[in-house]
């Protein structure tokens, strides 16, 4: 399958996650990170890019990145190129060091600004290794607090003016953000639309009215539950939940069960996760896959599904 182009804009923000190639440890020791950091403080200063955050785990690395002139695909090729020449010589190794090709999510940023920061300085704290926010040294985190942010490479300023003018208030509430437990969750994280953006229709559409570029508008993974989906499928068909579980024959539910599975499938919804949804085994989902074109009605659902939300 052919690459999807990156894309690039001035003022484009991104939600960049880069690995080790095949899961392999890209900080092996402390010296590593802080050169990291360094690399990325220098590449800030040649290519003059916003830092909104950053967590830099063991084999991969989140980055909130706001561009100017200089597209992305230039920073992180030379962030990239840069560390893992140092890390090569070090270690006597050769050959990438990174996974392939970077993600990189085009986001709205006034809605996902704060939830993304979030979800990255979280994330020892999921992952395990870390039983505080505060006691990780290689997170973004500490700058939002005030106690550290070394080569000043964090810029907090716009995000803390999210929580108020002045910068004492700001870091408390900051703390009091990070404190609550309400958090994106992962599956809301990478949905994303074309796997590139990250944002509503209007901000899609933005996008596209303002920049030449084509997408195909694929639904976000999982954007709406199956029992919302089965809500609506009801509501239209003016059928039960009981009843598209039950054995019944009658077309308007035969109808009903292959509508409800196919508008499941176009939010990413797996055969079997349909198939324990609606108590049937996968080998009679999979039937409701096959039969007369019903793609008016899952147009229906959907409209219906995002008129509702």
């Amino acid at each position: 399958m052919a690459r999807k182009p990156r894309i690039e804009y001035d003022g484009a923000f991104y939600h960049v996650i880069t690995r080790g190639n095949q899961r392999q440890k890209i900080f092996k020791d402390p010296a590593d990170y802080q050169r990291f950091l360094q690399v990325l403080a220098i590449y800030k200063a040649r290519y003059v890019f916003h830092l909104y955050a950053y967590v830099l785990m063991g084999n991969h690395v989140h980055l909130l990145i706001e561009t100017t002139e200089t597209p992305l695909s230039k920073i992180l090729q030379g962030v990239n190129q840069s560390y893992t020449l140092y890390f090569n010589r070090k270690y006597k190794t050769v050959g990438h060091l990174f996974q392939g090709r970077y993600k990189a999510i085009l986001c709205d940023r006034e809605a996902y600004l704060l939830g993304l920061l979030k979800y990255i300085h979280t994330n020892p704290v999921r992952a395990r290794i870390a039983e505080t926010l505060g006691v990780y040294r290689w997170s973004s985190h500490p700058a939002y607090t005030g106690r550290n942010n070394p080569l000043g490479l964090v810029d907090t300023d716009q995000v803390l003016r999210m929580f108020s003018e002045n910068k004492a208030r700001a870091r408390r509430q900051y703390k009091a953000f990070m404190n609550d437990t309400a958090t994106l969750r992962k599956e809301e994280v990478y949905a994303t639309i074309d796997q590139r953006l990250q944002g509503d229709d209007k901000f899609v559409d933005r996008v596209l009215t303002a920049h030449d570029f084509e997408i195909k508008k694929e639904r976000k993974k999982k954007e709406y539950s199956l029992q919302a989906i089965g809500m609506t499928v009801e509501t239209l068909y003016q059928v039960t939940l009981d009843q598209l579980r039950s054995s019944g024959k009658k077309r308007q539910i035969m109808r009903a069960r292959r509508v409800y599975t196919l508008a499941a499938k176009e939010y990413g919804y797996k055969g079997k996760e349909i198939a324990s949804y609606l108590e049937k085994d996968p080998a009679s989902v999979s039937g409701y896959l096959r039969g007369e074109d019903v793609g008016g009605e899952i147009k229906k659902v959907i409209r219906q599904l995002e008129e509702g939300a």
